[in-house]
């Protein structure tokens, strides 16, 4: 019986910059380039061509020297390297105006996410539909979420109530958060949280600007 390769553990930089060099070749494909050099795709993004070589290297495509790596094996390689080759199913919790914008935020389609369901505290949301994702009670998170095998989150809650809420989520069987809320969560070993701080986003923006 063949051994099944596990997905090789990219560096957290490299990570980040995926998506980038994704949109990027993706607009190339779509305009009917069938490689991608390295050295052009650097330029073009501003970042290091070294750098971009060596990250390009790491989703296991050989590239040919003066032509560069096919653009859509190329692409292929990354979404699997990034796990976006299946589809993930996830919960929102908090449906307020920021959760409601992301159950209709059409690029999770592009990394294959999909929002499974929605919570909300909020008795007036119960029933609701948003984007075609019906909001149920909190009291319902735990056993829908078992139910449904999740194992990512997304969570858009007040700051006051997210340690709640992720604890929840963690009994749940939650392994990663992507935490909206202006807070750093407490989670358990083995349990992953992203945080989105557009707080941060906008004071980096105002001080640019302000100095010049």
């Amino acid at each position: 019986m063949k051994e099944e390769t596990r997905p090789y553990t990219l560096p957290l930089p490299t990570i980040r910059r995926y998506p980038i060099y994704l949109r990027a070749i993706k607009t190339k494909i779509a305009g009917g380039e069938l490689t991608v050099s390295s050295a052009v795709l650097a330029e073009e993004l501003g970042l290091d061509p070294v750098l971009t070589r060596k990250d390009l290297a790491m989703a296991g495509i050989p590239g040919k020297p003066r032509c560069g790596y096919p653009a859509r094996e190329l692409c292929e390689a990354m979404n699997r390297a990034l796990g976006w080759d299946s589809a993930t199913d996830a919960a929102l919790v908090g449906v307020g105006m920021l959760g409601r914008a992301l159950l209709g935020y059409s690029g999770f389609e592009e990394q294959n996410l999909n929002i499974a369901a929605a919570f909300d505290a909020n008795p007036e949301t119960y029933g609701r539909t948003f984007h075609g994702v019906k909001v149920r009670p909190m009291d319902e998170l735990t056993g829908l979420t078992k139910r449904l095998k999740l194992s990512l989150a997304i969570l858009t809650v007040p700051a006051t109530g997210a340690q709640k809420c992720a604890d929840e989520l963690v009994a749940a069987g939650i392994k990663g958060i992507l935490n909206f809320a202006p807070i750093q969560l407490t989670v358990p070993e083995g349990v992953t949280v992203q945080n989105v701080d557009i707080a941060q986003s906008l004071a980096v923006l105002s001080h640019t600007i302000a100095r010049g």
